[in-house]
């Protein structure tokens, strides 16, 4: 075994978001990029000396590529032992469970998410820390003032490692464990629900459709619902992981699973659909007839949960994020539990998630998870869906509907205002905050603002502060609107507006969402001047 060290200058703009550093595809391939970001990484926790780590990705393009070379280098760095997913496949919830399961010191997980895949589409590598969870903001900061000084790293040249066979096998004087990367998040699952009585729903007759999207879910899902639970063949639709996704876009939602959304609110629709993103994390559920919007599936699955067995005794708590609709804190509020605020970003829900004072946590961005693992969990909320229909034995819309009765409805919408020019996104996001502290009483169009302001977190566990995470305007009549900047894109800036309007339980909840929004959607755009600034109203994609 030969351990080079290779000279190299520090890479700009290396910084870890909230989800990693996500690139375009051919920006990771460029001579040392990845290696550069890999080596600040390992220096950052103190070096790879002596320490176990788990390794995969979403199969996206160059997935494979960049696993032989983090092997190589955790190898040249003294890793003892590296446990990867068979061809180099592990969906990011499994991949948490692993770090959590064998103990390992963390983990690094290749996806972009939900961006779509291919060499002129996105990559991304995300350390994760031995909870299982993203890295908190003091490692990720410290990964970057790692990459604007790094001067070399160390690798092994030249060696490969078998990833189609599993078994142990040796890398230097490092381990590497090829993994049957479904089994041990099967397991799990089937630790958390009742997998007898979601099999006797579907022996009943109850129909599923899930979408993989030819992304990482695809053999985690057919091994679960046509396996353990004994769905009929074909239940799982693109089950085959894909480098470029199948030339789709991986992102659970009524845009691009529009194949899926027209059948469910078809004659043909199966009693339930669902689907999941590029790396697994994420997820989207359809009743027949009925769209389920992530900010609703979050309030249902907590006033729900006790159905299954894994959380038959209670919440200790929910946590949200800020963009998230209302909807769950009206269910915290009825079980006398706490529900937390926090900013987007999954890292955040995990001080709350280790000290036990929140059980379920939801983002509106279609991600909903537990404390089985520290990340959101695309295939966990299905099961638990299915554990709540197996339970009530009543269709998806009836129980939707007979939640909005109960605690009201939280009209919702997301707007995306994707590839901004940089300057003119920071440009309207610093005249708005410059508003803030005037917007109080002004009327836009119909509505009347009643306060604003720039969201920020205290940690109720470690007592970290996270300001600037986001602009409230809240308007008279209990509505919302919130303007962020999203973390995730590769290209130019993604303004993301949410809009929210509740409706009490003596109110219409039959509205089209669109006609529910309509007088805050004027009130946004008059306050922003998004014409006059970005030279359109319309977003890319509604949600």
């Amino acid at each position: 075994m030969k351990i080079s060290t290779i000279s190299c200058e520090p890479i700009s703009g290396q910084k870890p978001g909230t989800s990693g550093l996500r690139k375009k595809t051919r920006v990771f391939m460029e001579p040392g990029y990845l290696e550069n970001f890999i080596q600040s990484v390992f220096n950052a926790i103190g070096g790879a000396e002596g320490k176990t780590f788990v390794v995969g990705g979403d199969g996206r393009y160059f997935n494979r590529r960049a696993i032989q070379v983090i092997l190589c280098m955790a190898a040249a760095n003294g890793a003892a032992k590296v446990i990867v997913g068979q061809h180099g496949l592990l969906s990011t919830p499994a991949a948490s469970n692993l770090i959590r399961k064998y103990k390992t010191d963390g983990g690094l997980i290749l996806s972009a998410s939900h961006n779509p895949g291919g060499i002129d589409a996105d990559f991304g590598v995300k350390y994760n820390v031995s909870n299982g969870g993203p890295a908190p903001e003091n490692v990720t900061e410290a990964i970057y003032e790692q990459t604007c000084s790094l001067t070399s790293y160390k690798i092994l040249q030249n060696e490969m490692v078998d990833l189609g066979s599993i078994g142990s096998k040796k890398l230097g004087e490092m381990d590497v464990d090829v993994i049957d990367p479904v089994k041990d998040y099967k397991d799990l699952m089937a630790s958390l629900f009742d997998f007898v009585s979601i099999r006797n729903l579907i022996a009943g007759g109850f129909t599923i459709v899930f979408d993989a999207m030819h992304a990482v879910t695809g053999p985690y899902a057919k091994a679960i619902f046509e396996g353990a639970l004994g769905a009929p063949e074909g239940t799982v639709l693109n089950a085959e992981p894909s480098e470029d996704f199948g030339g789709g876009h991986p992102d659970p939602n009524p845009v691009w699973a529009k194949s899926l959304m027209d059948l469910m609110m078809s004659e043909k629709a199966p009693c339930l659909g669902a689907a999941s993103d590029g790396d697994g994390d994420r997820n989207m559920i359809v009743g027949r007839g009925i769209y389920v919007t992530p900010s609703d599936s979050l309030a249902v699955l907590a006033a729900n949960a006790h159905m299954a067995p894994a959380y038959r005794h209670g919440l200790a708590g929910v946590a949200r994020s800020m963009p998230t609709s209302a909807a769950c804190d009206r269910v915290a509020a009825k079980q006398g539990i706490k529900c937390f605020e926090t900013p987007t970003g999954w890292k955040f829900f995990g001080n709350l998630l280790d000290a036990d004072m929140a059980t379920i946590c939801g983002e509106e961005s279609a991600g909903t998870g537990s404390n089985h693992v520290r990340e959101k969990d695309g295939l966990w909320a299905v099961l638990l869906w299915l554990n709540i229909l197996a339970e009530r034995r009543q269709p998806v819309k009836t129980i939707l509907e007979g939640h909005w009765a109960k605690y009201g409805r939280d009209y919702y919408s997301r707007y995306d205002y994707e590839a901004i020019p940089m300057d003119a996104a920071n440009q309207l996001m610093d005249d708005l905050r410059g508003q803030l502290d005037k917007l109080a009483g002004k009327t836009l169009g119909s509505l009347t603002i009643k306060n604003a302001d720039e969201f920020s977190y205290n940690d109720p566990v470690d007592g970290s502060v996270s300001s600037g995470q986001g602009i409230r305007v809240w308007f008279e009549g209990n509505a919302r609107v919130v303007f962020r900047l999203s973390g995730t894109g590769t290209d130019g800036a993604t303004l993301r507006v949410y809009l929210e309007q509740y409706v009490d339980t003596h109110g219409n909840h039959s509205m089209p969402p669109e006609q529910a929004l309509k007088p805050l959607v004027e009130s946004m755009l008059e306050l922003t001047d998004l014409k006059g600034r970005i030279g359109r109203t319309e977003p890319n994609v509604i949600t």
